[in-house]
């Protein structure tokens, strides 16, 4: 099987950062520096950066960009733009591998961007995580990154709202977690011309925090219905899986972000922060929990594990089974997130082949 350096002419690594990228070319077969550039983010600057490419690499017309690779840090995030460009114009594009630094070793944009090219020269071409400019994914990561913040919001509001309760006395008994009855109540609570100015402070700002938590619970529906709509028509057999729902099958969407980006179930479960760790020595056999990949993907799987310990009969079996087996929760729990991320790679990659 050729590798990366057999296949291609030249791999163009990119270090991508907010108002600056730093591009290398280097020769696929030597590793050697060809050239490398800083240009600006704008999109003056990105187009630049495509037409020195194009010049440094022998390929203005497009006549040979199948032999040019591109290998960018950042692909969602800071390099989202260059990568559009680039995989438009016609190149392929692929998530630079993570860097390996030896201890001691120098640091910077130039170095960076090299290492992005080579890391990629000794790896089959089959191996490397393609990426798909405008995929569905990106919808998808929008949605979830906005659910994010509104889930947090509201979480800071319910707190402070409970905080207020308990200081001042607003008739509201707060000594508990409130229920979303007693949050609307006191949205619908007018000032009162006889209280006493932070008596009537604290209520106007009790009406505040109350107001906006049920604006964020109808924000935060409609962005399910979102994730909901997208799901259904990316992959709406997903939803069919026990556990998955609309939000945790949005998380698991934007992982995979398409056939040949994880390439195995393996691939996944490391990605997904659940594929075993051994810590074996002499007599004692152990394996530890993976901090490691992706952890959206990991709470996703740990949701949809939660779900299927209390409500699916066949893990409530299995539960009970590794239970005589004097097996603790966690580690049951540990147990069942990877054979869950299994079923969920070869679900997609069965129905989205």
């Amino acid at each position: 099987m050729s590798i990366v350096a057999d296949a291609y002419t030249y791999v163009v690594g990119v270090d991508t950062h907010a108002a600056t990228h730093h591009y290398a070319i280097i020769e696929a077969r030597t590793g050697g520096l060809v050239a490398d550039a800083e240009f600006p983010t704008h999109t003056k600057g990105l187009l630049r950066a495509a037409d020195w490419i194009a010049r440094r690499t022998g390929a203005p017309t497009g006549q040979d960009l199948d032999q040019v690779l591109v290998s960018i840090e950042g692909t969602r995030s800071y390099g989202a733009q260059i990568t559009t460009l680039l995989a438009h114009s016609g190149y392929r594009v692929v998530d630079a591998p993570c860097p390996k630094r030896e201890r001691g070793a120098g640091k910077n944009d130039r170095i960076d961007a090299t290492t992005a090219a080579r890391g990629s020269l000794y790896k089959r071409p089959d191996q490397l995580a393609d990426a798909r400019a405008g995929h569905t994914s990106t919808s998808l990561q929008i949605l979830l990154t906005a659910r994010n913040s509104m889930t947090n919001e509201r979480t800071r509001a319910i707190n402070a709202l409970i905080a207020l309760l308990r200081v001042h006395d607003l008739g509201i008994e707060a000594r508990h977690k409130i229920n979303r009855s007693t949050i609307a109540t006191i949205a619908t609570w007018r000032t009162r011309k006889n209280d006493t100015p932070t008596h009537a402070t604290a209520r106007a700002e009790a009406i505040r925090l109350a107001a906006r938590i049920l604006t964020l619970d109808t924000e935060t529906n409609n962005n399910e219905k979102a994730l909901l709509d997208i799901v259904k028509a990316t992959a709406p057999t997903l939803l069919d899986l026990i556990g998955v729902g609309p939000v945790n099958a949005a998380i698991i969407l934007t992982a995979w972000s398409h056939p040949g980006r994880v390439r195995n179930e393996a691939s996944f479960a490391k990605l997904g922060g659940v594929s075993p760790l051994e810590i074996s020595s002499g007599q004692r056999h152990e394996h530890r929990l993976n901090r490691t990949g992706d952890r959206q993907l990991n709470r996703a799987l740990h949701s949809i594990a939660n779900t299927r310990m209390r409500y699916d009969p066949r893990t409530r079996n299995y539960l009970e089974r590794r239970s005589t087996q004097k097996l603790t929760k966690p580690r049951i729990r540990r147990c069942l997130k990877r054979y869950i991320a299994r079923e969920i790679y070869r679900h997609l990659a069965t129905t989205m082949a």
